[in-house]
Order: structure tokens, then sequence, then C-alpha cells
């Protein structure tokens, strides 16, 4: 590739692909570990639970600018596109755990 080039739309959607499962499945996990911190054993929410979604909130959108924001300026067009939208929502997920009910 040339300076200045645009990458191949194929690789491009392969590598969009490829972090979109990734993403997933640490969001999944997330899910799975705010599972374990987020009840106690009268079925009320533990409050570490608020305090891990709120960190996860800050690794996901931390992530989505990072990743995202890196890949958008790399000229990755779509694998930056997917990574500020999938950990964006992510992180939007756990915001909303986060807050004080």
């Amino acid at each position: 590739m040339e300076r200045g080039s645009e990458p191949y739309i194929g690789a491009q959607v392969m590598v969009g692909v490829l972090l979109l499962a990734v993403d997933l499945v640490y969001i999944a996990g997330l899910w799975y570990v705010h599972g374990f911190a987020g009840w106690t054993d009268d079925g009320s929410i533990a409050p570490e639970a608020q305090v891990f979604a709120r960190r996860a909130m800050w690794y996901l959108a931390g992530g989505a600018v990072v990743t995202g924001g890196g890949l958008l300026a790399l000229r990755w067009r779509i694998p930056g596109v997917v990574q500020v939208i999938v950990l964006g929502i992510g992180a939007l997920e756990f915001h909303s755990l986060a807050a004080r009910h």
C-alpha cells in the first residue's frame, strides 16, 4: 500500500468481523463477572456491583475511543466504526447498571 491509499475493503470487513467477535466476548465476560458481583444472598443489588459497572463502563468507553479512534486515524473506517459503535453501546449498557436505583 502506498502512503495515503485506502486499505482494501475486504481486509477492513474481515478485521471488523474479527474485532466484533472479540468485543462481544469481552462484553459477555464483563456481564458474567457483573452477575457474580451483583447480587447478595437476600436478592438485593450489592454496592460492589455498581462500582464494577462504573469501571466496566469506563473500560469500554476508553476502548471505543482508543481502538476506534486509532483505526479511524489509520483510515480503517469499517473496523473503526464497528469498534466505536459496539464498545460505545456496551459502555451505555454498563452506565445504566451503574446508575443508582
